[in-house]
C-alpha cells in the first residue's frame, strides 16, 4: 500500500478484509483485491463509481467489468468518443480508455454492495490522490449520491452544500465540475429509474463543456 493507492492486501477497513479473505476461499481465481483505477491520468474526465461488483470488477480486476453495469457505461464512452474498440465483459477485450479515467469511491468489494461511512472516508485518501494525479481534470461525473458525497468529501466540502440531483452539474472551488447521474446499475436501468437517453444527455452535456478529451 502507497500514499496513493492501496496495495493487494489493504488491511485499513477490516469488514472489507474478511469479506475479500472470505471471497478469495470461495473464488480464488478471482481477482478478490483492491481494484485499480483505469485510463490515462492526462483525461480531463473522471468517472467516479461507488465500488466494485463482487461478480464483476471484484472478479476481473477492470472497473464496471463483467456486470451489467459495464454495458451502459462502456457504451456510452464508446458512442461519445472517450473510449475505443469493443466492451465484451473482459479485461482482455482490448477496450481502450481515452479521454477518461475511471475510479471508485471504495477500491474494494462491500459486502451487499454498499460500504459503510467509515469505510467511504477510509478510502477517500486514495481518491484525494487521484485528483492530484489528473493534471488535466475539468470534470468528475459521479455515479450515484455514495459518489457525489465522497468527492465532496475529497474536497472537504460538506455535502449540505451541493446536493445530489440527477442531471446537476456543480462549480467546485477549483474550476472542476462535478455532474450527477444515477448510478448505472441493474435495478436503476431494469426499473426505468435511469434510462440510456438520461444517462447518454448527461454525458453528453460533459462532452460539449470540456471536449472529448
Amino acid at each position: 500500500m502507497t500514499a496513493e493507492s492501496p496495495g493487494r492486501d489493504c488491511p485499513l477497513c477490516p469488514r472489507l478484509v474478511a469479506y475479500r479473505e472470505a471471497n478469495r476461499a470461495k473464488w480464488p481465481e478471482w481477482h478478490n483485491a483492491p481494484v485499480p483505477c483505469w485510463g490515462p491520468r492526462e483525461a480531463p474526465l473522471m468517472i467516479l463509481g461507488l465500488a466494485p461488483g463482487v461478480k464483476g470488477a471484484n472478479r476481473t480486476g477492470r472497473p464496471f467489468t463483467g456486470d451489467h453495469a459495464g454495458k451502459l457505461l462502456y457504451a456510452t464512452l464508446l458512442k461519445f468518443g472517450l473510449a475505443r474498440g469493443e466492451y465484451r465483459e473482459d479485461p482482455k477485450d482490448g477496450l481502450e480508455l481515452t479521454g477518461v479515467r475511471i475510479v471508485n469511491a471504495v477500491r474494494c468489494v462491500p459486502p451487499e454492495n454498499l460500504p459503510t461511512p467509515a469505510e467511504i472516508t477510509t478510502c477517500n485518501r486514495f481518491l484525494v490522490a487521484e485528483r492530484a494525479g489528473m493534471p488535466r481534470l475539468k470534470a468528475v461525473l459521479a455515479l450515484g449520491l455514495v459518489a457525489h458525497n465522497a468527492l465532496m468529501k475529497s474536497f472537504a466540502i460538506p455535502a449540505a452544500r451541493l446536493r445530489f440531483a440527477h442531471g446537476a452539474i456543480h462549480q467546485l472551488p477549483d474550476g472542476v465540475l462535478l455532474a450527477d447521474s444515477y448510478h448505472v446499475s441493474r435495478y436503476n436501468t431494469q426499473t426505468g429509474r435511469l434510462t440510456t437517453e438520461m444517462f447518454e444527455a448527461v454525458v453528453a452535456e460533459l462532452v460539449r463543456r470540456i471536449g472529448p478529451g
